[in-house]
């Protein structure tokens, strides 16, 4: 290891390029939905979580299941319900 260093001609910015067709982006994941994904790749015996969030998103996304509306709806009918049967404990 060198005493000095000279990072005069150094550049700021990204140490690897971000492949084409692919946009860095931050987003919050539930923490149980994360380490299902970790864990996914790790019984695999290795690969990227981030490669196997984006194929499931793929894979719903082409499944064309039901619309945004449909699925609001679904949701909030299953929140409504699962708090209805809290508050009646």
């Amino acid at each position: 290891m060198k005493k000095q260093y000279d990072f005069s001609k150094g550049k700021r910015g990204q140490v690897i390029k971000i492949p084409k067709g692919k946009t860095r982006i931050t987003i919050r994941i539930d923490d149980d939905i994360l380490d299902w994904f970790r864990r996914q790749v790790h019984t695999a015996g290795g690969g990227n979580y981030q490669t196997l969030i984006n194929m499931a998103l793929r894979e719903y996304m082409n499944s064309k299941r039901q619309s945004l509306e449909e699925t609001i709806r679904h949701v909030i009918r299953e929140e409504l319900s699962a708090y209805g049967k809290k508050s009646k404990s």
